[in-house]
């Protein structure tokens, strides 16, 4: 009982850190833009937080690259928006999405047996393109590239249909991930991973370790997160479309970890306060820029990417500390 009490307060301590970190960026966005704006560009980000949770397991963790987070991301937010316009309480739906992303991992992990590098993050990307390319073409169930319009998250008399009771579920949901997460990383699977992560064949030879197994559990559960955030986001986004979860959005995904460390689970939060919030700094930047600079179409990329050298440049091991 000790050690799970000593993992619940390390996980509380991690997430209340990390969280602290936000409140002054959610404070300043209030009086700048507005209670409800804030309350939901701080969703987005908790949302995105939890994705970027899969992705630290994936890539910080396993050591495994992947190019296609944003495909099981999209998975959750079908199977969710599929459900909830059926009328089937979040109760159920959630955790059926939660299930099918993490079906989806351990399908994107299959070819981790053969190939290993970059050889294997082509293939997690030729997975994305499968499951955009289905998502576009199944009309009859997605509706295609016309989207599909998702109900408020509701459950008998509740329903988050203000931005602060959005911002409230995805707060709790985030800190549920990051006790799970930090369970499972100091844990037995922790340990495979790292193993797996520094040699995979010192780890299977010394160690004991089945590095396909170790694999497949860090997709699985990495895929798991990535479809509790597309469930989530597609409640307080309220319209999908597989255009929403194109290859950018997994690059993006990506972006997140390494911005705020791949290796630290308060990297995600970190990641993913930069990742929603640079659109609003670029936006104010332009402005500022002198008219010839203002009409380029590609100013908004190019600043992006020198925000992100940056990052990269002065804190390589990302924005997280610990």
């Amino acid at each position: 009982m000790s050690g799970v009490r000593e993992r619940v307060a390390t996980g509380l301590e991690a997430g209340l850190g990390a969280g602290l970190a936000v409140v002054p960026f959610l404070a300043l966005a209030v009086a700048v833009l507005g209670a409800d704006y804030a309350f939901g560009q701080a969703t987005l980000v908790l949302t995105y937080a939890i994705a970027g949770l899969g992705l630290v397991i994936i890539v910080g963790q396993a050591g495994q690259i992947t190019l296609g987070h944003g495909a099981l991301f999209a998975l959750g937010a079908y199977v969710e928006a599929l459900l909830a316009v059926r009328g089937v309480p979040p109760v159920l739906s959630i955790p059926a999405a939660v299930v099918v992303a993490a079906l989806g991992g351990m399908l994107a992990s299959l070819p981790a047996r053969r190939l290993g590098g970059l050889y294997f993050g082509m293939s997690t990307l030729a997975f994305a393109l499968i499951v955009e390319e289905g998502l576009v073409r199944w009309e009859s169930l997605t509706r295609g590239g016309a989207g599909l319009a998702v109900p408020a998250l509701a459950w008998g008399d509740f329903s988050a249909r203000t931005p602060g009771a959005q911002l409230a579920v995805s707060a709790i949901a985030l800190v549920l991930a990051l006790l799970a997460c930090r369970r499972w990383v100091s844990g037995r699977a922790g340990r495979a991973w790292r193993a797996v992560r520094e040699d995979e064949v010192a780890a299977a030879e010394a160690c004991g370790i089945d590095p396909a197994a170790a694999k497949l559990s860090a997709f699985v559960i990495g895929g798991g997160l990535a479809g509790l955030a597309g469930a989530l986001y597609a409640h307080w986004i309220g319209f999908i479309s597989p255009d929403q979860f194109g290859l950018m959005f997994s690059f993006e995904l990506l972006m997140l970890v390494f911005i705020g460390g791949a290796r630290r689970l308060s990297g995600a939060l970190w990641g993913a306060l930069v990742i929603v919030s640079l659109p609003q700094v670029i936006a104010l930047l332009r402005d500022a820029l002198p008219g010839e600079w203002t009409r380029s179409a590609g100013v908004e990329a190019m600043l992006f990417g020198a925000v992100i050298v940056a990052v990269v440049l002065l804190r390589p091991q990302g924005l997280a500390r610990r």
